[in-house]
C-alpha cells in the first residue's frame, strides 16, 4: 500500500488538480512552469497590443513579420518565443524586454493559483517566469 501524506480537506479545485497530477514530480513541475512562462508571455504580448489599440496586422507591420505569426505569439500554447522576436516587439511598442533569473521556489511549496496580474505582467515583476516588457525610460 502507497504511504499518503494527509492533506488539509479543501475545496479549491486547483489545488486538488495540482495534489493529483503534479504532486512532488520533478519533471511535471518543470513542464508545468514552461507551460506558465509561455502563456504568460502570450498574454502580455496580447495586453500590450490591445492596450497600445493595435490589430495583430498593425503590430505585425510594426515589427516587420506577418499577421499570422503574431497570431501564434499570442497563442498560450506556443513555445516558440525567441528573445530577438520579443525585442522587435518591445521596440515597437516603445518598450524594453527585460529578462532575470530567479531562485526556485522554496521546496514544499505548491504553486497553487493563476497566472500573474496584469499591472505584474507589465511591470516585468511576475512570479517565476522571469521575462517582462518595461516601458522605456523617457529621458
Amino acid at each position: 500500500m502507497k504511504d499518503m501524506k494527509k492533506h488539509s480537506p479543501t475545496t479549491d479545485a486547483v489545488e486538488i488538480l495540482h495534489r493529483r497530477y503534479i504532486g512532488n514530480d520533478k519533471e511535471r513541475k518543470a513542464s508545468l512552469q514552461m507551460e506558465r512562462i509561455n502563456a504568460d508571455v502570450a498574454r502580455m504580448i496580447h495586453d500590450l497590443r490591445k492596450e497600445a489599440g493595435l490589430t495583430q496586422k498593425e503590430l505585425s507591420a510594426r515589427v516587420g513579420t506577418t499577421q499570422s505569426v503574431i497570431s501564434r505569439l499570442e497563442d498560450a500554447d506556443y513555445d516558440g518565443h525567441s528573445l530577438t522576436m520579443l525585442n522587435r516587439i518591445a521596440a515597437s511598442l516603445n518598450r524594453r524586454l527585460a529578462v532575470s533569473i530567479v531562485a526556485e521556489k522554496p521546496e514544499g511549496e505548491t504553486p497553487v493559483g493563476g497566472l500573474g496580474s496584469r499591472r505584474k505582467l507589465k511591470q516585468g515583476l511576475r512570479k517565476g517566469a522571469g521575462v517582462g516588457l518595461e516601458e522605456r525610460d523617457r529621458v
